[in-house]
């Protein structure tokens, strides 16, 4: 696939929300309220059809943490699916910059996954990456970064999996006093767990 261009690259905000708009239940959230849709087989097929044409991933620190401590182990077990296999080396060799101010690049290097590099100062990051030479930019999950790049106007493309559970507190993905506005790019139901993508683009 040919590089877009400086014009096309685009900004890409991926998160799963539940039905109540939370995308955690707080810092040592795990995750198992959405690991039967994460792990679904047509959830697998809907995330590689983005992460396909990405070239660069942005991520917090503590979703840095989480991803290096559990997908290693997801991408060598046997019995993990082949997209899931697939998606592991992805994300251990695409490049990755992790907006942290506490990481280290020492940090970073002691994990399994290369490619890897700490950033201080998230919009100065996402301004250059964007005028760089590449295909899309995928932020995963994080919402403190989704919700400051909404807030600076640099997300270009906002895919939100809603979850049929809802969570009752935690940490909500759109922040508060945000007025924006977005045009329905395409939407996907996941009958096996009766998750529903939505993705938005800028008009």
């Amino acid at each position: 696939m040919p590089a877009n261009t400086e014009q096309q690259r685009k900004v890409i905000a991926d998160a799963v929300v539940s039905m109540d708009g939370y995308t955690s239940t707080g810092p040592e959230d795990d995750m198992n309220w959405a690991m039967e849709h994460i792990t679904s087989e047509q959830s697998e097929i809907m995330y590689e059809g983005i992460w396909r044409g990405v070239s660069t991933a942005v991520v917090g620190r503590v979703n840095w943490e989480g991803f290096t401590s559990v997908w290693p182990g997801l991408t060598s077990d046997p019995s993990s699916s082949a997209r899931t296999r697939d998606l592991g080396n992805w994300l251990a060799t695409v490049d990755k910059v992790v907006i942290s101010t506490t990481l280290q690049q020492t940090d970073l290097d002691k994990t399994e996954w290369t490619n890897a590099r700490v950033s201080r100062d998230l919009e100065a990051e996402v301004r250059s990456l964007k005028a760089a030479p590449g295909r899309d930019i995928l932020v995963l999950n994080s919402a403190s970064i989704i919700k400051a790049l909404l807030k600076a106007d640099l997300i270009d493309e906002l895919c939100l999996t809603v979850l049929p559970t809802t969570l009752g507190g935690g940490v909500r993905l759109l922040p508060d006093g945000l007025s924006s506005k977005w045009r329905l790019s395409h939407a996907t139901t996941i009958p096996t767990t009766g998750a529903v993508a939505l993705c938005y683009r800028r008009p």
